[in-house]
């Protein structure tokens, strides 16, 4: 089921205030980030329904995984010795902004946790312990345990991510962290703690890809949940409007909407509602 990465290696926790003036770094890599996530990220997230619709698919994966019947965001891997094993999303994407949720317990991550994207024509298992997302070229991904990029990893070494990082350092990624995937610019990047890491990877736009993740630790349960998408077509005026008066008021003060001296249909509009 694959065991833990030996130590030597220094970790970098952006919770830990030690660490605070990495921040700064981790600031500066904000303007990288495609123009319309803050607004997407701003929007209430997607229903269950949704969330459904843009899950595991149960149809596209390794025989060593299952989505589970009481949660379909969620799916259980056996513990199946010298085995790396992979799960495609149900929806592949070919146009739009998109942001999902991966939530992977720190300890079920092994020796090999990889978080990306990948066409339709990338395998969903390997023997041995791989990083399977990113060993070839139909799949991209982000070792979660070596903090490293892979694409087309048997011909070409891995990339360090974030990118401020020495190459023997490794970075503590949370338990859940988001993914965005830009189509309209062809790139895939991540958000940790709040905080968007950069673009890493450039290249995607014209193909269709689905969300993966490859895992070895035996009984690990991974959950996909669907924040939401933008289109790529030019945002009507009243929701940049809206944006802009949510931005002046910050998100601790949004509640004040409510006393502002305005309609209650325009309220409601400023809250989602």
């Amino acid at each position: 089921m694959g065991q833990k990465v030996p130590g030597g290696i220094k970790t970098i926790d952006m919770r830990d205030p030690a660490f605070s003036p990495l921040k700064l770094e981790l600031q500066a890599l904000n303007h990288t980030k495609p123009s319309r996530l803050d607004l997407l990220l701003d929007m209430p997230p997607a229903g269950v329904d949704v969330q459904v619709q843009h899950s595991w698919n149960n149809d596209d994966r390794s025989l060593n995984i299952f989505v589970k019947d009481d949660n379909k965001l969620v799916f259980h891997r056996h513990p199946v010795a010298q085995s790396t094993d992979a799960i495609r999303g149900r929806v592949g994407y070919t146009r739009g902004l998109h942001v999902w949720e991966i939530s992977w317990a720190m300890r079920q991550r092994g020796t090999h946790a990889v978080v990306g994207v990948a066409t339709g024509d990338a395998p969903l298992h390997s023997v041995g312990y791989t990083a399977l997302v990113g060993n070839n070229t139909e799949s991209w991904g982000w070792d979660l345990c070596r903090s490293k990029l892979y694409h087309d990893g048997k011909n070409h070494p891995g990339k360090t991510y974030p990118a401020f990082l020495e190459p023997d350092d490794t970075f503590i990624i949370p338990d859940s962290f988001l993914v965005v995937l830009d189509m309209d610019e062809g790139t895939l990047g991540y958000i940790v703690d709040g905080q968007y890491l950069g673009v890493a990877f450039r290249g995607l736009k014209g193909r269709k890809l689905y969300p993966v993740v490859s895992a070895v630790w035996g009984h690990c349960e991974i959950r996909i949940r669907y924040i939401n998408g933008l289109d790529p077509e030019p945002l009507p005026l009243m929701d940049l409007c809206r944006r802009s008066v949510r931005v002046a008021l910050g998100r601790e003060r949004l509640s004040e909407i409510h006393g502002l001296p305005l309609p209650a249909s325009l309220k409601n509009y400023l809250l989602y509602q």
